[in-house]
């Protein structure tokens, strides 16, 4: 079976090896030190700060293990080589939200960039799913639990 591929902007990777980075380097070291220091202080079967420690260095190595497998099977977007004739990953739409009779404005993403906050949001999402491979002045719903939203692109960018 073949592993789902991490599609991400190079700013997208570059945050994930600079945190990949930040936790082999300096995350392991402090927490080596926390057990150390827990194990001086005597019986381990009671001691919190050593449960603690052990607790903590267990997420950081499964977070490592994620990240280096997202890493493994990254493909990144060339945002220069985005084709702003139809809506792709790395590009900025502009909509307007004809519910809420206004313009906003979205990056569309892969699912480990995606922060809706702001304005950030993924290939996979309802909107983002609409929005792949459409063009400016294309009219397209999104399914929401609340019924329907329809906006219509005004404006697709780099």
């Amino acid at each position: 079976m073949t592993e789902k591929k991490t599609m991400l902007t190079y700013d997208g990777l570059k945050k994930l090896e600079e945190e990949l980075q930040e936790l082999k380097v300096v995350k392991r070291k402090q927490i080596a030190q926390k057990i150390k220091e827990a194990r001086g202080q005597g019986d381990l079967s009671e001691n919190a700060e050593y449960d603690s420690a052990k607790e903590e260095q267990a997420e950081v190595e499964a977070r490592i293990a994620t990240l280096e497998k997202m890493l493994r099977n990254a493909e990144v977007i060339d945002e220069e080589d985005i084709d702003t004739n139809t809506i792709n990953l790395g590009c900025k739409v502009k909509l307007f939200d004809e519910e809420f009779d206004e313009e906003v404005v979205y990056t569309i993403v892969g699912s480990t960039e995606a922060d809706p906050l702001t304005g950030r949001i993924s290939n996979e999402s309802p909107l983002g799913e609409a929005l792949i491979g459409k063009a400016t002045g294309e009219r397209i719903e999104v399914s929401a639990p609340d019924g329907l939203t329809y906006y219509k692109i005004l404006e697709i960018n780099r």
